[in-house]
């Protein structure tokens, strides 16, 4: 698709705009789209990428341009600059130098939502015994002593329980 501005060179921006409830589109090059005021949404709104990723950018270290995962090839340098892991096995390969910028842009690194039915019966012992953990200290908290002693009781019987798993 051209742009509709110039009309010579291919679109790679689109712009939806609505003013007094009517839409408007645009289909513009990206010289025509910086004309315009349509630059880098990160430049726009004073975001600098680089600050963002954190670690993702840090790849002036020769030993990080050297290593690369053995599954898929992909480098440090190459998820830097893409901002996308090559795949699965990355994650493990490059875990010290991508930890810091996932705990910068998740906020935790362990997942909190729901499980799958298909999940492990331990990753379904170590949810339950981390809820617990919760409702203990709300309970101290609260200073439900009786309800927190059952839960105490609870927390070991499941962490017992996890034991024997492993065993098994």
């Amino acid at each position: 698709m051209l742009c509709q501005s110039c009309e010579k060179r291919q679109a790679s921006t689109h712009i939806k705009t609505i003013l007094n409830g009517e839409l408007k589109e645009f289909n513009l090059c990206s010289e025509c789209a910086a004309k315009l005021g349509y630059g880098s949404f990160f430049t726009n709104f004073g975001f600098d990428i680089d600050k963002l990723f954190g670690s993702f950018m840090d790849v002036t270290s020769p030993q990080r341009k050297a290593k690369r995962c053995q599954f898929c090839g992909s480098s440090f340098e190459e998820i830097a600059r893409s901002g996308k892991v090559g795949c699965a096995h990355c994650y493990e390969e490059f875990y010290d130098e991508l930890l810091p910028s996932i705990q910068r842009i998740h906020g935790r690194t362990n997942h909190t939502g729901k499980l799958a039915r298909s999940a492990g019966t331990e990753v379904k012992v170590k949810n339950e015994i981390a809820k617990c953990k919760a409702e203990l200290e709300e309970a101290i908290k609260t200073q439900e002593f009786e309800k927190a002693a059952e839960l105490r009781d609870k927390i070991k019987e499941l962490e017992k329980n996890i034991d024997e798993v492993k065993q098994a």
